[in-house]
């Protein structure tokens, strides 16, 4: 039986990887050399204590991964109350279309003076959710302000006050010149990215 020349490298390079190969597992210092013998610096009483300690932290998951499960679904529902539309911009006009059913809502219906489209900002360290504020200012009765507050806690979208400004109006009517700004939460996708300096 002939070998080829193309076996005969075949044969040579496989001799010379076995060599190579042999060559590094059994060189002193190399991946073959026995492993050094540390001696132990722990007593038994530590070992246990150590793994008493591990037991306990085991124990602890399966409450851990309940408390997890119940706090991902609380903000699950929570994150169903955020204003979601496609731009800022109709978030905004949503915060105010949810101040004027509001205002409409008391006894009489609340005129707004005016209303103002505010600025959309991150909130928290994360940056995982935004806010978008509507300022409106109108003249009322101290019990129309509480009971528009009160309505506007009980919206089933995540609103509320940002900012709440009274001065006193005519004294003769008892009424109250009032600026109201209420910030909706929405998703961080809305909150436009700043670049360099912001002004003021």
């Amino acid at each position: 039986m002939t070998i080829s020349s193309r076996d005969k490298r075949a044969l040579i390079a496989l001799a010379a990887a076995a060599v190579v190969f042999l060559a590094i597992t059994f060189w002193p210092g190399g991946s073959g050399a026995a492993p050094e013998v540390v001696a132990a610096t722990e007593n038994a009483a530590a070992v246990e204590q150590r793994l008493t300690q591990t037991r306990r932290l085991a124990a602890l998951v399966p409450a851990r991964e309940e408390q997890l499960k119940v706090l991902a679904a609380e903000l699950e529902t929570w994150e169903q109350t955020l204003i979601r539309t496609e731009t800022a911009q109709q978030a905004q006009a949503e915060v105010l279309k949810i101040l004027r059913r509001i205002g409409n809502a008391q006894t009489p219906p609340l005129e707004f003076r005016s209303e103002e489209i505010g600025q959309v900002r991150p909130v928290g360290k994360d940056k995982n959710y935004g806010e978008v504020l509507v300022a409106v200012s109108f003249t009322c009765a101290i019990e129309q302000l509480v009971n528009l507050l009160a309505d506007l806690t009980a919206q089933p979208e995540a609103v509320g006050t940002e900012d709440l400004r009274v001065n006193a109006g005519n004294p003769k009517d008892k009424l109250l010149n009032v600026r109201l700004t209420v910030a909706g939460m929405v998703p961080h996708q809305l909150v436009p990215e700043r670049k360099g300096l912001t002004s003021f």
